[in-house]
């Protein structure tokens, strides 16, 4: 060994010889925890890594396949589910409160409005009728936003995962397999059949039915939603860089019916200001989303035999502002809030309203002693609410149906 080398070993080893109270020993433990910690770094990267690329990978499959694999899914949704959305979209846009529909919400901004209505059903959770209005958008834009899912696990924080299960490019049908998550309430699955139409005014319909599929069997860490039938309209506002999407959802999804209808009343509109942002934010090219490459694939031409009846249905501009807006109701009232603007205090009590109603409303088969103590606290809990928001002072734009 040459002298240079056993001046290196020797440097080599006073690092690690303790100069003082277990200093060459604290280097060696300093530098394993910046090794472990780099280590699971790189492992997290990792597995992210390769759960996109999984999910990408799963998503892509089904969509090069032959027709013949579709076999059995092309029948999911049909035309008669078209023409159904059609006159349902026709009739109870129109004029919501004279078809019966119950107001729920109503609110606005400079950059989006939402109005809300729901009915109620024989024995099962309500129906809803949604109207929401982008400025500044087009119908395309807007349709892909919606139609993105790669891109609503971005922003959308129950969506926890979304896969593609099968499609027919004939029929244009496509199934797909989505994982949501609420607080307190175990994971919801919904294996969702959908479709969607343009017409010749670059207006879109889909409609969007559960089902079942081989690929997605049931699993007990899951709740599987029984029941969806939801179905949208795009179309845009003439004289107006605006366009409208107007939405029929039906959900039975095992949630107490109290407490679904609490939670949409209480969140929807914060949700519609998050949805707003998430498509401001949204890159005009998206060429790299699955979902949007599947839909320019299977996306169909709106029949022409419906466009009669699709022309007698639209409202026209006027209609639309006179019917859809209540009389009561004054522009440009409500503001998204942004995260961080209520107090400490608020949070706290709107933290433990959730807690408590999640908690005590979630058990379908409470006892009446448990609901009586339940509509006492939400009673006292919206009283402190209303006290304590000084915008009740100006009046409120949201309007909450009495009639249970």
């Amino acid at each position: 060994m040459t002298p240079a080398a056993e001046a290196v070993i020797g440097g080599g080893a006073d690092l690690w010889r303790p100069t003082g109270r277990g200093g060459g020993w604290a280097t060696a433990t300093a530098l394993f925890v910046l090794l472990i910690a780099h280590l699971a770094v790189l492992l997290v990267r990792r597995r992210r890594a390769s759960r996109i690329a999984r999910a990408r990978a799963a998503a892509a499959a089904p969509a090069v396949a032959s027709p013949s694999s579709a076999s059995g899914i092309e029948g999911l949704v049909t035309e008669d589910d078209l023409r159904q959305l059609v006159n349902s979209l026709g009739v109870g846009a129109r004029d919501p409160e004279r078809e019966g529909w119950e107001p729920v919400i109503a609110k606005e901004n400079d950059a989006v409005s939402y109005r809300a209505w729901y009915d109620k059903t024989a024995d099962g959770p309500p129906k809803y009728l949604s109207i929401t209005t982008y400025e500044n958008c087009s119908t395309e834009l807007l349709r892909d936003f919606y139609m993105d899912n790669e891109y609503r696990m971005e922003w959308d924080n129950t969506v926890t995962k979304h896969e593609q299960l099968q499609c027919d490019e004939n029929s244009g049908v496509e199934v797909g397999r989505t994982v949501k998550k609420f607080p307190l309430l175990t994971p919801r699955e919904y294996i969702l059949a959908w479709r969607v139409w343009e017409t010749n005014d670059k207006s879109f319909y889909c409609f969007i039915k559960e089902c079942e599929h081989p690929l997605a069997p049931r699993l007990k860490k899951f709740v599987r939603v029984r029941l969806l039938r939801s179905g949208w309209c795009i179309r845009k506002i003439p004289g107006r860089n605006a366009c409208q999407i107007t939405v029929l959802h039906h959900e039975d999804n095992g949630m107490n019916i109290e407490m679904a209808k609490l939670a949409f009343s209480k969140g929807i509109w914060s949700y519609i200001c998050k949805m707003n942002n998430a498509l401001r934010r949204y890159p005009q090219d998206r060429s790299s989303s699955i979902s949007i490459l599947t839909m320019q694939k299977l996306i169909k031409k709106f029949p022409q035999d419906l466009e009669p009846a699709m022309d007698t249905n639209n409202p026209t501009p006027q209609n639309a502002s006179t019917t859809v807006v209540p009389s009561t109701q004054t522009a440009r009232t409500s503001s998204c809030k942004l995260p961080g603007k209520k107090s400490s205090r608020q949070i706290i009590a709107s933290g433990l309203l959730l807690v408590g109603s999640i908690v005590c409303l979630s058990r379908g088969r409470s006892n009446l002693g448990a609901q009586l103590a339940m509509a006492l606290f939400l009673k006292k809990a919206f009283k402190h609410e209303r006290e304590s928001d000084p915008s009740t002072s100006r009046g409120r734009t949201d309007m909450t149906s009495s009639r249970r």
